[in-house]
């Protein structure tokens, strides 16, 4: 049996804590915080109606943004009250409750072949530690052979970064460029955030 991811637990705990996270966004976006970092990013690295996973989607931010660019955006979250958010505030991406530890899209019958899958929101951070390499394992096989992964989380949140780098190879990523923001500065021994763009090993 999969180990729950930590945010599996948190909802388990505090039913509410779901509708908290949902609002908080709201707030800050009302309250005119620039929210779109990642989306920025993810949107300079693609072609106009890319295939986009966005892995640990919460409640739209990311994906709602790229599909209103002209992208076909597919969203994952283990969490239901998230994903029943981004549809009502994004509609039209498609919507799915999962694990990312158990992804199969296939299965469900929706293709495989992203250009990008995002992961952004520090989702690595939630990950069961025992599932970590699974994740990134998944990730992989749903890219396309030129597709790329791009994964945002920071420091202090229990995965260290070289143990992160590490798993990336045992899962068959390859990192190609490592910043310390969205905004695309540098990443350093020092860096408090990784943004890792990798793309499949073979």
């Amino acid at each position: 049996m999969t180990e729950p991811s930590k945010w599996a637990r948190i909802i388990a705990a505090d039913p509410d804590h779901s509708q908290r996270y949902i609002e908080r966004f709201k707030m800050m976006e009302a309250a005119g915080h620039d929210l779109a970092g990642e989306v920025r990013t993810v949107d300079a690295m693609v072609s106009r109606g890319a295939r986009i996973l966005d892995a640990g989607c919460g409640p739209g931010r990311v994906g709602g943004r790229l599909h209103a660019l002209g992208h076909d955006v597919v969203g994952v979250d283990v969490d239901p009250a998230l994903i029943e958010a981004a549809g009502i505030d994004h509609p039209g991406p498609v919507w799915v409750v999962g694990d990312l530890a158990e992804l199969d899209l296939p299965a469900q019958g929706v293709a495989a072949d992203f250009d990008v899958i995002v992961s952004a929101g520090n989702v690595m951070g939630f990950l069961a530690p025992s599932t970590r390499v699974e994740v990134l394992r998944r990730f992989a096989r749903h890219l396309a052979a030129d597709g790329r992964a791009i994964i945002g989380f920071g420091a202090g949140r229990g995965y260290e970064f070289a143990d992160f780098f590490a798993d990336l190879d045992a899962a068959g990523l390859s990192l190609d460029v490592a910043l310390s923001t969205w905004d695309l500065r540098p990443f350093t021994a020092t860096s408090d955030f990784l943004v890792a763009i990798c793309s499949r090993s073979s």
